[in-house]
């Protein structure tokens, strides 16, 4: 039986635990405190004991390993030569704008989304088509006929499946009508599907670009072990470019900007797809009773947050504008509670009363953050 651990992480070279204070409580960037399973730093010291670290690429194995991960996981055939390996995600959909649209041109994409998503067309002197999402009740959904309008003007359609900050795992009926969208409008798409193993509740992660040979022909799908596997650190993911000429002018735009993968990059990605989907499930199980967790635990300490339950990952995106608080909620809770969040705004316009709540962390430190979050509150409301 697999067991998480979550070694303390102060003190050491963590971005997430750096930022900010000692005795703050790190719930923002999306980073889990999980230690990597045992065969991913394996793999790594395998590689490390050849001794030597020369220049290297993904080997024709590596390749098929990621060919039979895609099959496995989410019943998509697809061919090694399609796959073009990047040192992450990020570089990999500004590649991909820069590769195929003009400055002047138009993208659509779902917001809220997260920051470098949402800055991506701007890198490209492109105008970003925004599409906000509302909740119906039961998920986050986009307007059919704003989609419309946003495709009608755009060159490329960047979407974000599982969706960060909001947690939405589309459903086959809301990708085929991007898809078609796409289709129809002449647009590129552009896939992150950086959080797709670690979908909740036995839901199935749908690629776009499986829908069908059409959709295939126009897209780019980026993936990456980074997330599922909680190895952000080892600057290692790929596209999925099944268009022979799409693909050559993809890799053409790296112009020198994006490098090579690092080669123990590599080794970790090829472990933890080959060899950890037990892991992967030990932190699906993880991360659903934390997000319960923190669902229950907001409705008792701070009811007038309101926080839709994520149907991927483990990121939460929390409503906190009936509590009128004097600022942005992330300062807010940063300032009187010494808890960090990301802050509303990270992913659009006029959401200071949001934040984003990173759960991928041990129960107790999840319990604490709350807890010190009521307690502020509280605080807050006597001084009032």
């Amino acid at each position: 039986m697999i067991r998480l651990t979550a070694p303390n992480r102060q003190g050491t070279d963590s971005n997430k635990w750096r930022r900010y204070a000692p005795d703050v409580l790190p719930l923002w960037v999306a980073d889990m405190d999980f230690a990597a399973d045992p065969r991913i730093t394996d793999a790594i010291r395998a590689r490390l004991d050849h001794g030597v670290l020369g220049y290297g690429r993904a080997s024709d194995a590596q390749r098929e390993t990621l060919v039979r991960a895609m099959k496995r996981d989410h019943d998509w055939t697809i061919q090694p030569e399609w796959l073009v390996f990047l040192p992450g995600v990020e570089p990999g959909f500004n590649m991909a704008l820069s590769a195929f649209t003009k400055p002047g041109g138009g993208a659509m994409e779902d917001l809220p989304v997260y920051a470098p998503l949402r800055a991506a067309p701007g890198n490209w002197g492109l105008d970003l088509h925004e599409v906000w999402q509302s909740h119906d009740g039961d998920r986050w959904t986009s307007d059919a006929g704003e989609m419309e309008e946003a495709a009608r003007v755009s060159d490329a359609m960047l979407l974000c499946n599982p969706q960060n900050p909001t947690g939405r795992v589309y459903t086959r009926d809301e990708l085929e009508f991007r898809a078609e969208l796409c289709l129809r409008h002449d647009m590129v798409l552009i896939s992150d599907e950086i959080h797709c193993g670690l979908v909740l509740d036995g839901r199935r992660h749908i690629p776009i670009a499986s829908l069908s040979p059409e959709i295939a022909a126009r897209s780019v799908t980026l993936m990456a072990a980074s997330k599922t596997w909680n190895v952000p650190g080892l600057k290692t993911a790929f596209a999925i470019v099944p268009d022979a000429d799409m693909r050559a002018r993809f890799e053409a735009s790296k112009k020198g900007m994006v490098d090579s993968v690092n080669i123990l990059g590599l080794a970790g990605m090829t472990a933890a797809y080959d060899q950890c989907t037990d892991w992967r499930e030990a932190a699906r199980e993880q991360l659903t009773a934390n997000r319960d967790l923190l669902v229950r635990r907001l409705a008792e300490l701070i009811p007038g947050a309101h926080m839709h339950p994520a149907e991927a990952g483990f990121l939460a995106w929390i409503d906190f504008r009936d509590l009128a608080l004097p600022k942005p909620a992330a300062d807010f809770f940063l300032e009187t509670a010494r808890v960090a969040l990301s802050g509303g705004t990270d992913f659009g316009t006029g959401l200071e009363g949001w934040a984003r709540l990173n759960y991928g962390c041990t129960p107790d430190l999840l319990d604490e953050a709350v807890r010190r979050m009521a307690q502020a509150l509280q605080d807050h409301g006597e001084k009032a």
